[in-house]
């Protein structure tokens, strides 16, 4: 079952890419054919993007604005776990000046080409591409001040593994800061395979209770789940045009429960877990 998410995620991801490369435009980029995506769209505000390549933008399918929600100081060392096209990271990187650094972690070829396409052209030099899963990140413990992402994690089939793996690769105080979806509240057994059409990344998003508990539990501190933008029936409504469902159907079971979230935690300074000392 892991391996064929994977496989899914990377094949969707991967076509998104060689679209923008191509000279078209991402599924979800404002412009686009489905433009009126309410995760996707309106994320970014115009003075934060106008000296990035138009590449960059085109190829964002993220849920949330992490680079702006997320404390990054002058000199720090930031890792964004699925940067695809790479948009955050450039963002990051400017964030955090020509002392700091900024990696970028993605497992689809086609996303890492475009982003460091994006990078070249935007002349930005403290940043790096690496290839690898989010479940097995290659960089070493303790190496990292924040981490950001943009509605990645809710993509992966093993979600306790990604936070053990951003657990040990944050310094002692480090910050994990993502945007991601997050449902709130008890959904009926089919409802995620349905709402799949609204939201895309939805099937696997956590509850936002879940979310804090798995946090927790892996030793992270200091946790919050802040809403960015709750969805309701006439999100649904605009998204599902054309791919005969009833909306109405299912409104009481979509309205005001799913949302786009700002998620926040803090590596201890100190702690006795294996993973802090990795």
């Amino acid at each position: 079952m892991s391996s064929n998410i994977k496989q899914a995620v990377r094949e969707k991801y991967g076509e998104e890419a060689l679209r923008v490369l191509t000279g078209g435009n991402s599924c979800c980029d404002a412009a686009s054919r489905c433009g009126a995506d309410p995760i996707t769209s309106d994320i970014y505000e115009q003075q934060q993007i106008i000296e990035l390549p138009a590449e960059a933008l085109k190829a964002s399918l993220g849920c949330g604005n992490p680079t702006a929600l997320a404390t990054l100081n002058r000199g720090e060392i930031v890792l964004d776990l699925g940067s695809g096209g790479g948009i955050d990271v450039l963002l990051s990187a400017r964030r955090v000046g020509p002392e700091g650094k900024v990696y970028g972690l993605d497992m689809t070829d086609e996303m890492l080409a475009l982003a460091r396409a994006n990078q070249q052209k935007a002349g930005v030099e403290n940043a790096e591409f690496l290839k690898g899963d989010i479940e097995h990140i290659p960089l070493p413990g303790n190496s990292v001040d924040v981490i950001i992402s943009n509605c990645v994690i809710n993509l992966a089939a093993d979600k306790n593994q990604v936070l053990r793996e951003a657990f040990r690769v944050l310094k002692p105080g480090g910050r994990f800061a993502v945007s991601d979806v997050v449902t709130r509240g008890p959904m009926l057994p089919g409802m995620r395979e349905g709402v799949l059409l609204w939201v895309g990344c939805i099937a696997g998003a956590l509850e936002e209770n879940e979310y804090r508990e798995k946090l927790s539990a892996v030793g992270f501190e200091s946790i919050s789940v802040e809403p960015t933008r709750v969805y309701r029936v006439e999100d649904a409504r605009a998204f599902l045009a054309g791919h005969d469902i009833d909306v109405d159907t299912i409104a009481a079971e979509v309205d005001g429960k799913f949302m786009s979230a700002f998620v926040r935690a803090t590596k201890p300074q100190s702690c006795c877990s294996p993973t802090c000392c990795a």
